[in-house]
């Protein structure tokens, strides 16, 4: 594929180096495109074998600026801690009915949130919810009574972050048209929730690797 002069210079900026956050930052704003407002993308390499539960990473961070992204957010409550859920900008809240139009393929949502006592009916549908992310933890703060501030700090762009197998942590944290130092603010509170976040079994070095990608351009090493 043919690269952008953009993108072409930017890979003569960051060939075969490293750089601390708030430098790639300045690259990236600096290559950014006119027409797109491109996501940041943040990348970590881990020395865990998430197969052991204890060594999974798993958690959740309030970025200081959001994430950029419209957030689909639906909610498992009743009476009125499903007024409470709408009232806070909840896109579809439900209980039976909602989990039978989930059931059906109906899961075109960023953040799913469920009151304690409507966990029974959420998994029954745990099998469809699992594998796509979304199933409802009371570690994430997503099985919860106070509805209103977990609906309220999921449109504020709150991120979830999980290993996968191969032990990488990513996340997107920001947008190009936040400037490099909104971005680099993101980036370190990412960083630092998933350092906190290091599990009881995980031995030797923790954090192996750290790149930075944007949508369209280049990945950048981020200095350890």
């Amino acid at each position: 594929m043919k690269k952008s002069k953009n993108l072409t210079d930017m890979y003569k900026d960051i060939d075969n180096k490293s750089f601390n956050v708030s430098e790639a930052m300045k690259l990236f704003v600096d290559s950014k495109k006119k027409k797109f407002d491109e996501t940041i993308e943040v990348s970590m390499n881990l020395g865990i074998d998430p197969r052991h539960a204890d060594q999974m990473v798993r958690g959740v961070v309030s970025l200081p600026h959001g994430n950029g992204k419209k957030m689909k957010v639906a909610v498992f409550a009743r009476d009125q801690k499903a007024e409470e859920a709408r009232s806070a900008g909840a896109d579809i809240v439900g209980a039976e009915d909602l989990a039978e139009d989930m059931q059906k393929g109906n899961l075109d949502y960023d953040r799913i949130i469920a009151t304690p006592d409507l966990m029974g009916v959420v998994g029954r549908i745990g099998k469809i919810l699992g594998p796509k992310g979304l199933m409802p933890n009371p570690k994430l703060g997503t099985v919860t009574a106070d509805v209103k501030v977990a609906v309220e700090a999921a449109k504020s762009g709150q991120v979830q972050y999980r290993a996968e197998k191969t032990g990488i942590v990513q996340a997107g944290v920001g947008k190009i048209s936040f400037g490099s130092e909104k971005l680099t603010e993101n980036v370190n509170s990412f960083i630092e929730a998933v350092q906190k976040a290091r599990p009881s079994g995980a031995k030797g070095t923790f954090i192996k690797k750290i790149s930075i990608s944007s949508t369209m351009g280049a990945g950048i090493n981020i200095n350890i």
